[in-house]
């Protein structure tokens, strides 16, 4: 699933995948269709304090159940680091991509689809497997 963003920036979403351990894993690419550089915005990292410390991140992401009316946030480690893709470059080039990854609280196992949010971007329905 391909979700258009602001200014010519994509996000490719590959996967949505539950893991035994309660989690979900979402992944993808973000891609730079335009003809110019993308200065990457720090409103991905989100705006929590402990986390924008631990440098950039993609923390901003979240997921939505509409049907049990619950919102999951990216998952953080013990030391306030946010599991997802962080430390990158704040631009991406010309018809490069950026790898990402996002780990969330899985919903609950009878939910088999979830809303996307992410700066930027419009609401994307993605499914879990």
């Amino acid at each position: 699933m391909t979700v258009h963003g602001d200014d010519g920036i994509d996000m490719v979403i590959n996967s949505a995948e539950r893991d035994s351990g309660g989690f979900l894993t979402v992944s993808g690419q973000l891609k730079n269709t335009g003809a110019e550089l993308y200065t990457t915005p720090v409103q991905w990292g989100g705006t929590e304090e402990a986390v924008a410390a631990t440098g950039r991140s993609l923390a901003a992401m979240t997921l939505v159940d509409s049907k049990d009316k619950k919102r999951y946030y990216v998952l953080r480690d013990t030391d306030n680091r946010p599991l997802t893709t962080s430390g990158f470059e704040p631009s991406i080039e010309a018809g490069k991509s950026l790898t990402f990854f996002a780990q969330f609280p899985a919903p609950a196992q009878s939910t088999t689809q979830v809303d996307l949010q992410f700066p930027g971007f419009a609401n994307a329905t993605i499914e879990i497997s």
